[in-house]
This record gives C-alpha cells, sequence and structure tokens, in this order.
C-alpha cells in the first residue's frame, strides 16, 4: 500500500494529460484487482483456502524472481530475506490467507468491502511511529469506521462470525505489514523485493495449509484451475506491477484510488456473476466506508 498523502491539484494535473501506459496501468489495479476476489471465490471449488494462495504466490514469486534475475538484479541480502518473511508472513499469509477463509462463507464482494477499510487501518498505525492524521484524515478514519460498524450488523457478516473474524485478521496483518515494510523492514529494491515477499509469504502459507491438514479437491474443477491461473498471471504478476509503474510515475494518491473503486467492482461482478447477495442497508454501509476513504485519499498536504 501506498502512503496516502496528495493533493486534489496533483490528482487533476495527472487527469489531464495521463499518458496511455498509466491508464492502462489504472485499468489493471482498478478492475484486475477488483475481480480477483471473485476470482478467489471460484479457486476455492478445487483449491481450499491457504492452499490456494500459498502455491499461487510461491509460483508467482518464482517466475517474478527468475525475470529479475535475467534482468540482472541482485539477490536480497540476508536482512532483506528477513524483513521479506516478516512482511510476507503478515500481508500474504494472515492477510491473504484469512481474506480466502473469509470467502469460504461470505460472498466475495462484501469481503472487498471490508478491506476498503485498510487505509484507515494504516493511519491509525502510523500513530505510532508519531504520524498524527489531519483533520480531515481522522474525519475519514472516524467516517469509515462507523461504515465497517454498520457494514458487520448486515446480514452476510451476521450470518458467519467465522468468517468475521477472519477478515478482520486478515486487514490487521496487511495494514501492519503494509506499515512495517514502509517505516522499519524495507525489502529489496524493486520488483525483487516483491518476488522475495510473495516467495516467503507462500512458504508460510504452505505451512498453515500442511498444519490445516487442506488437500486438493479431487479432481480439479476447470472453473477452479482457470481461477488459480488468473489469480497468478493477472493479479499477481500483470496487475501488482501496474501497481509498482503507477506509485513510480503517477501522483500517490491517483495510484492508491483502487481502494475507492475494487471494493464497487467486486460487488458488482459478484451479483452479477456470481448471484451473490447483497442488502440495501450493506451498500449503504460500503457507500460510508468508502466516503471515509475518499477523503483519505483526496486530503491536502497539511
Amino acid at each position: 500500500m501506498s502512503t496516502l498523502v496528495s493533493s486534489t491539484n496533483e490528482i487533476s494535473t495527472a487527469r489531464s494529460g495521463l499518458p496511455p501506459l498509466l491508464w492502462l496501468c489504472l485499468a489493471a489495479t482498478w478492475v484486475v484487482w477488483g475481480s480477483t476476489y471473485l476470482a478467489i471465490k471460484y479457486a476455492l471449488i478445487s483449491f481450499p483456502p491457504f492452499l490456494q494462495m500459498g502455491s499461487r504466490f510461491l509460483v508467482a514469486g518464482v517466475l517474478l524472481a527468475v525475470w529479475m534475475r535475467w534482468r540482472g538484479a541482485p539477490w536480497p541480502t540476508r536482512v532483506q530475506w528477513r524483513n521479506a518473511f516478516v512482511v510476507g508472513a503478515l500481508m500474504l499469509g494472515g492477510g491473504m490467507g484469512g481474506t480466502a477463509n473469509a470467502e469460504v462463507s461470505i460472498g466475495s464482494g462484501l469481503v472487498v468491502a471490508f478491506i476498503a477499510v485498510i487505509p484507515l487501518l494504516i493511519a491509525l498505525l502510523n500513530l505510532i511511529w508519531g504520524v498524527k492524521p489531519s483533520k480531515l484524515e481522522a474525519a475519514g478514519i472516524a467516517l469509515g469506521l462507523v461504515g465497517v460498524l454498520m457494514l458487520t450488523q448486515g446480514s452476510g457478516f451476521k450470518s458467519s462470525p467465522a468468517g468475521l473474524v477472519a477478515i478482520c485478521i486478515a486487514c490487521v496483518c496487511w495494514s501492519l505489514g503494509s506499515v512495517l515494510s514502509q517505516r522499519s523492514l524495507p525489502l529489496a529494491p524493486g520488483a525483487m523485493g516483491f518476488a522475495s515477499e510473495m516467495l516467503c509469504g507462500g512458504v508460510v502459507l504452505m505451512a498453515l495449509a500442511a498444519v490445516s491438514g487442506e488437500t486438493m479437491g479431487w479432481p480439479l474443477q476447470a472453473e477452479a484451475v482457470a481461477a488459480w491461473v488468473y489469480l497468478v498471471v493477472f493479479g499477481s504478476l500483470i496487475a501488482f506491477n501496474a501497481y509498482m509503474v503507477l506509485l513510480a510515475k503517477a501522483p500517490a494518491a491517483l495510484a492508491a484510488s483502487y481502494t475507492f473503486v475494487n471494493p464497487v467492482i467486486a460487488m458488482l461482478l459478484g451479483v452479477w456473476i456470481a448471484h451473490e447477495t447483497v442488502t440495501r442497508f450493506e451498500w449503504y454501509a460500503v457507500g460510508v466506508v468508502l466516503s471515509g476513504v475518499l477523503l483519505l485519499l483526496f486530503k491536502r498536504r497539511g
């Protein structure tokens, strides 16, 4: 996750002269990442949660690491591998593993709607490092948390307390890993850092799969395999690298705009393709959460 610090003027300037490459990168982070939560749901048909995520990130990490080595990038140092293990265990082991576990009993649209609270959690965790939110950020955090409380009262989360616990753990782990990677546990530079994170996170997830006694659902269903391949290629490789391009060449707020768009995309796809049920109250709750996120994205520099 990027630091959500930008001004409205920066975003307006970026939009007025955005190159085609950046538009493609935006589309990847908005649409592809928004669709991955439905893909996780379909992959669960044959791939249990930890096994699905572990194999996904191991394959993606190996492919990305081999590609970066071929381009001449050095291997991470011992300290960088240690950092990648901690960050990968939190963000991918706890974050993505918890997300997949939540989707066993909760619709993909509601799961990603809850995940929209992550920028708010990151802003709160930054208080530990003395980064105090502005008045506008504080208002966004408060509004977003009210929306989350509303969301937990909806029928989707009330019907699955275990799913609610799983997604809460996922959000906290992802947020903590994000902050630690920015503040005190830097990864190796560029894509090699993310490759090492995926490799370490994949190992942790496969260990969790072994401890949980997960096994593949044989025979593998075609839609599950297709969803898993989609997650590896489009979710872990294409969209992730598109996000890195945005971080390097676009204003931070524009790069982070996926946090606002993904829940809407995911909920629409869940209703349209998977016939998931989202009540009117839950749509209102999502609107409140996203309003809080929007305040963070468009806050002015203090």
